[in-house]
């Protein structure tokens, strides 16, 4: 086994399931909308201020970090609106964040651990959102696999008590993951960012009682994310396109000014950007390879290590000698414990999606395996770490 750090040798930034998380964020608003949560609600927004709005808007905007908004728009209309800073879960990647979005759990209780997980119950490393195999192949259904139980969670919209509708892009709206996590929900499709809003204010206009019913409305945006990823958070494609979005939040506020609406803007992680040097390739370290029993899952900037048996002592002290100054070694169990996925109830079948230990590569670094079948790519930006760019993300209030 990869033996435990030492308490004092684990003292990085972790995120808060206490009170200032995404998570907690969560539980305000399922409590807010009737329900019940198990998660502390969020310390700097209290429940009532959100129960008191007759329509209650989460818009998540997939790579905002909170240090690059700063950074980036300090004087824009989500600065001006910024309400607190959280924190996102680990690993910080919306394959685990975005799970805890629709089902107001931390990672350790739905289960999803990175865009690679091992899924021991179907025998292989699967990419979760798509729902395929790594290697490739059919989705979930298609595979004759039921994804509702299979992930077995409890989406927000059957745990609250008023109307609930799904905005999302119409390319995945319907994909097996987004149907699984819908419950009784409404969805409403849209293709790109201004139809996103101008379909969010015709749900919330609506005819006689519906208009005045208190809704919970979840919107999804995934553009920002993807910029980063081609272009870099640092490019003028990422600085251009958040000018574009609070362009857009400030036209639908005007459009929906006599609705009794409270919009909260949030994200599942940040980003952080990276050079070709900063990447840790498996194929130039063989040795580590020999050790693994399946590839790499997680994120690379947290990858779960499944190792053969007896090879542990051999896998730890190649990471200590060869990778020392590029990686953190620390084992899954440790995380697990010292409560980095969460506390609380525990997916019975958590254990296996995390495997035997966690690189962490520090600084900017990241560690790729790409199987024989993968033509490599390059991201610039990057996420899944517990960097202050990756895991804090803002909290920014807008009413009508």
């Amino acid at each position: 086994m990869i033996n435990p750090q030492p308490p004092d040798a684990l003292e990085m930034t972790r995120p808060d399931y206490d009170g200032g998380g995404i998570l907690n964020l969560m539980s305000s608003i399922i409590q807010a909308r009737g329900g019940r949560s198990d998660a502390p609600s969020l310390r700097d927004l209290p429940t009532d201020e959100l129960a008191r709005a007759t329509n209650l808007i989460l818009l998540v905007i997939d790579g905002l970090g909170a240090d690059w908004l700063d950074k980036r728009s300090p004087d824009g209309i989500l600065s001006r609106a910024r309400r607190a800073t959280l924190t996102s879960v680990f690993p910080s990647t919306t394959a685990a964040a975005i799970p805890t979005f629709l089902t107001g759990e931390a990672p350790s209780a739905h289960g999803l651990t990175g865009w690679h997980t091992y899924l021991g119950e179907l025998g292989c490393v699967m990419t979760v959102l798509p729902g395929t195999p790594r290697f490739g192949g059919v989705p979930y259904r298609q595979a004759g696999i039921d994804p509702v139980k299979l992930f077995g969670t409890t989406p927000v919209s059957d745990r609250i008590a008023t109307r609930s509708i799904l905005v999302s892009p119409a390319h995945i709206a319907r994909s097996d993951f987004n149907r699984a996590h819908l419950g009784r929900g409404e969805l409403v499709t849209f293709k790109g960012l201004r139809d996103m809003f101008t379909r969010t204010a015709g749900v919330l206009r609506g005819w006689g009682r519906r208009r005045r019913e208190p809704k919970y409305l979840y919107l999804y945006w995934p553009r920002l994310d993807a910029i980063g990823h081609e272009q870099g958070m640092e490019s003028p494609a990422a600085q251009a396109h958040l000018h574009e979005i609070e362009q857009e939040i400030a036209a639908f506020m005007q459009e929906i000014a006599d609705t009794d609406s409270l919009l909260l803007v949030s994200a599942d992680h940040g980003q952080l950007d990276i050079r070709p040097a900063d990447a840790i390739d498996l194929a130039d370290h063989p040795e580590l390879e020999t050790h693994l029993l399946l590839p790499l899952c997680g994120e690379p900037r947290a990858a779960f290590c499944y190792l053969r048996s007896g090879h542990a002592e051999a896998f730890r002290d190649y990471c200590n000698d060869v990778l020392a100054d590029r990686v953190e070694l620390v084992a899954s169990e440790q995380l697990v414990e010292e409560g980095f996925f969460g506390t609380g109830r525990q997916h019975p079948r958590f254990m296996e999606r995390v495997g035997d230990a966690c690189l962490l590569p520090k600084g900017n670094n990241v560690v790729r395996q790409w199987l024989p079948f993968e033509e490599p790519h390059r991201q610039i930006g990057v996420h899944g770490g517990l960097s202050d760019a990756e895991l804090r993300v803002p909290l920014c209030l807008l009413r009508t």
